[in-house]
């Protein structure tokens, strides 16, 4: 899976800075990250299609999708093998 990369993209969009590194796959991202807002969302999905070359389309995103760190990186893990 892409744990490492996605807590660089996390880290970078949301100015965690030294936050990030303490991510886990295991930590809880919406509700538990306050820098994780609707705008945020919206910013992290463009850097997550940028970077990994993919598309998400809205049908694609729901809580569960953003729930851990974990969560994310198998969404993207899916849409790579897509």
């Amino acid at each position: 899976m892409y744990i490492d990369e996605i807590k660089t993209i996390l880290t970078d969009v949301l100015s965690l800075g030294d936050n990030g590194r303490m991510l886990t796959s295991e930590a809880p991202l919406l509700g538990a990250l306050p820098e994780l807002d609707s705008m945020a969302v919206i910013s992290l999905i463009a850097a997550l299609e940028e970077h990994f070359d993919i598309a998400i389309d809205d049908d694609d995103i729901s809580a569960s999708t953003f729930a851990t760190v974990g969560s994310l990186a198998a969404f993207v893990t899916d849409k790579r093998g897509a």
